[in-house]
């Protein structure tokens, strides 16, 4: 299925378009995990909350990603350490660790806790993988070395796989059960930190937070330069046989990223950096030689021969300048988070509880980690 992710493999209620003007506390823009989890916890804190997405939930990059769920931030530990220092790479990645046992808790029937490994596909990424290792064995952090099927390098088995697009719909449910009003295909036309402009209705309110991963330089142009959109492209496969892989795999310096399904499907994305200048770009559709180069992979590295491709699909993120993604009160009232650098499944959701806490509280008492 042509730019239809293997995850959108169940039915989905539309929610209701935005048309009439509301008056709310918080409006949460982006219907992703993490403007999800920030609607939960504003929710917990007491206050109203309106949440729009310029689609369906989860129709970005939250529900058109690769499935992976990875502790820590978007390099490896030993070059945030080299970036951030040990004490604050250290609380980052065991920061992670406690929110992917939350998700799991939050949606258990969506994640599979299987580990993943990092392979190496050359010598000078075995040495980076022992001194990745080295870092986080100082640090008490849990990694082992790999042998095996897949290659050579680190596994680290408390991260973990999950349906990305079933995680966001549950939690949308969640959310309207506990009292939020959500709005689909709303796309914002203008926004400050009291009020949010769609092409129909206007929504005032206390604060705005903006939890959009790709195209968020275009949302909120003050953030041009801090990050930058990018296409990630994938592929998956029928279920098959043909190989058997109990973890998700990242490979070639995160360049390559696959794992098997439950149902035996495989799932893969990659290459970006075969056509990096093309790559950056806001356009959201798979493109021919990036898709060439996964299927050729499919077929000569992973080994899947003989089962057919069924889907292919790309997603719009959006990477930071710096090791860190985005927590920022970019005007009066209006705070922004996104700039995953491609890794934004965990990470993302903590931060849409952190900024939850910081619009309505003022502080959090995890913010320190990503706060300049």
């Amino acid at each position: 299925m042509f730019n239809t992710p293997i995850w959108d493999d169940t039915p989905w209620n539309l929610l209701p378009l935005l048309t009439h003007d509301l008056e709310t506390d918080v409006c949460v823009i982006g219907l992703g995990g993490s403007g999800l989890n920030c609607i939960l916890r504003l929710l917990e804190l007491g206050q109203r909350v309106v949440g729009l997405d310029a689609g369906m939930v989860a129709g970005g990059a939250a529900g058109r990603n690769g499935g992976f769920l990875l502790a820590g931030l978007a390099r490896f530990y030993h070059d945030t350490v080299t970036e951030l220092g040990r004490e604050r790479a250290s609380a980052a990645y065991r920061l992670t660790m406690l929110e992917m046992n939350r998700m799991t808790e939050q949606t258990p029937s969506a994640i599979r806790r299987v580990g993943s490994l990092r392979i190496a596909t050359s010598q000078s990424e075995l040495e980076d993988c022992r001194l990745q290792m080295a870092a986080m064995q100082e640090a008490g952090l849990p990694v082992t070395w790999y042998s095996g099927l897949e290659g050579e390098g680190l596994l680290i088995e408390t991260d973990g796989a999950f349906n990305p697009l079933a995680r966001c719909r549950l939690l949308a449910r969640q959310a309207i059960q506990a009292g939020a009003q959500l709005f689909e295909n709303s796309s914002v036309t203008s926004l400050s930190g009291n009020e949010v402009c769609t092409q129909n209705a206007v929504i005032r309110c206390k604060k705005v937070i903006v939890a959009v991963d790709g195209k968020l330089e275009i949302l909120l142009p003050e953030l041009t330069g801090r990050v930058r959109t990018a296409r990630l492209q994938m592929i998956a496969s029928a279920p098959t046989k043909e190989v058997s892989l109990p973890r998700p795999v990242y490979a070639r310096w995160g360049y390559e990223y696959w794992q098997q399904l439950p149902n035996g499907s495989i799932s893969l994305g990659g290459f970006r950096d075969a056509a990096l200048e093309h790559e950056w770009t806001t356009n959201s559709e798979p493109s021919p030689p990036i898709q060439d180069l996964l299927e050729q992979f499919l077929r000569e590295k992973i080994g899947v021969n003989n089962t057919p491709i069924t889907h292919r699909w790309a997603a719009s993120v959006s990477y930071s300048s710096s090791t860190l993604p985005v927590l920022q009160e970019v005007r009066e009232n209006l705070w922004a988070i996104g700039g995953y650098s491609g890794t934004g499944n965990v990470v993302g959701a903590a931060l849409g509880r952190i900024v939850a806490e910081l619009a309505v509280r003022g502080s959090s008492e995890d913010a320190a980690i990503f706060l300049n």
